[in-house]
């Protein structure tokens, strides 16, 4: 897969930078070869060559400081087309997608599907607060309009063992090959090693934490109460960094707790359920508990550390989320969603854009057939079948994310929107792109 012996003759060249823990890029890199294409890749870690290396790869050893002139001549001296991240706001692919964007090159941004399981997700342009996708109701109703029905059905249930052992073996072999790789900046907060030891006590103590969390659900799913569900994100996901007003999890927590103790009902309580990934670098029951008690509302704030999601949208007068799928599955739910940030489904309409404070008190459902239409509309633009979780679904995925980056790159496809049009929503919040 040589760049320079491809890009010649090559209709297009896709240049990749890192993708998901997975031969998922490799594998599909392949294919647009064969297709007669030019590809390159950059690794920029030994994790990164483990997942491809050979022909048609270059190593980046330089400093973040000098990425972006050296991403600017690896642009010009293949005559790239085409560039292809996964996740848009990692710092070395942030960079080299503000310089495709001032050189006319088509970014592709891939990441793991809304629909899940057995879904991808694949946009021109970027993710979140970038995402060109529509959010006019109206946009959505058309492009819903012209779709087929999309099949739905939960496929290529994923593999802990599998998503373990990529992770594992990708960040060990970052750690094996530093002196290779030496100013190389990782794009997790959190090192590798501490990570996996938190995990061992997490591991270890699942079977009695999920006990406990599940009979706490059956005693608040038995009160008359009416009770708010706050859903965590991972502390350092990008979603959080990148694409809301706030620097950690912890920092939204307290907003909303906040919020809570100022302006909700004196009956209604809050219930702040940690991420099934959650490692435990926090100690939540004892942070939230903290807050609420200074708040003054210890009795009304609880944590649950596991418990079914689905069980609680079903009677939660409302969800309260920073920007997670969580409030995808809580609006599919019927249950009121409020955004602390943006989101793709950031629709007026699918979610309650009321303030927080007045939301805890007069919280609006979705529009059932927006919710449809919504769903149908992100199924045909932005979501394509397989994982990189399964391995007969990373075989689906590599044919079906191939088929979407030799799809013509003009014209852009009429529903694309330029500008984003969550962008200037998102800044005036305060998020920092």
């Amino acid at each position: 897969m040589s760049g320079a012996d491809k890009s010649k003759d090559a209709q297009r060249h896709f240049l990749f930078l890192q993708g998901p823990l997975s031969p998922l890029y490799r594998r599909v890199g392949k294919a647009l070869w064969s297709a007669g294409h030019g590809v390159t890749r950059v690794n920029f870690c030994g994790g990164d060559w483990l997942h491809w290396h050979g022909a048609g790869t270059t190593a980046y050893r330089g400093r973040r400081s000098d990425w972006r002139a050296h991403v600017a001549n690896l642009m010009e001296r293949f005559d790239v087309s085409d560039l292809v991240v996964h996740g848009d706001t990692r710092p070395y692919h942030r960079e080299a997608v503000l310089e495709a964007e001032g050189r006319g090159i088509s970014v592709h941004v891939t990441e793991l599907g809304l629909l899940r399981p057995g879904f991808m997700t694949h946009e021109r342009g970027g993710l979140v607060t970038l995402s060109r996708f529509p959010d006019d109701p109206a946009e959505i109703r058309e492009i819903a309009s012209r779709a087929d029905v999309p099949d739905l059905s939960p496929r290529y249930p994923g593999s802990f063992a599998l998503e373990a052992w990529q992770d594992v073996t990708y960040h060990l072999t970052n750690l094996a090959t530093w002196p290779l790789f030496p100013r190389h900046e990782r794009h997790t907060p959190q090192h590798p090693l501490a990570d996996y030891a938190r995990w061992c006590v997490r591991l270890a103590g699942a079977s009695a934490r999920r006990r406990r969390a599940l009979r706490e659900q059956d005693e608040l799913l038995r009160e008359q109460d009416p009770f708010f569900v706050f859903p965590l994100q991972v502390e350092g996901d990008y979603q959080i960094r990148s694409h809301s007003p706030f620097a950690t999890m912890a920092e939204a927590v307290q907003h909303v707790i906040a919020s809570f103790a100022c302006t909700a009902p004196e009956r209604a309580r809050l219930v702040v359920k940690t991420h099934p990934l959650d490692n435990g670098v926090r100690n939540w029951r004892v942070d939230v508990g903290k807050s609420a008690r200074d708040l003054g509302v210890g009795e009304r704030v609880s944590v649950l550390d596991g418990g079914e999601l689905g069980e609680l949208l079903a009677r939660a007068a409302g969800c309260v989320t920073v920007n997670s799928t969580a409030g995808f599955e809580a609006f599919l739910a019927g249950t009121p969603v409020n955004l602390l940030a943006s989101a793709v489904f950031d629709v007026e309409g699918v979610v309650d854009r009321q303030p927080l404070e007045t939301f805890w008190h007069e919280p609006c459902p979705p529009d059932a057939e927006l919710v449809a239409a919504l769903l149908r509309a992100l199924a045909t633009t932005t979501q394509f079948r397989g994982t990189i979780h399964n391995p007969a679904g990373l075989e689906v995925a590599v044919e079906n994310l191939t088929k979407r980056l030799l799809r013509p790159a003009t014209p852009a496809p009429s529903w694309l929107c330029e500008p984003p049009p969550r962008l200037a929503r998102a800044r005036a919040l305060g998020v920092p792109l």
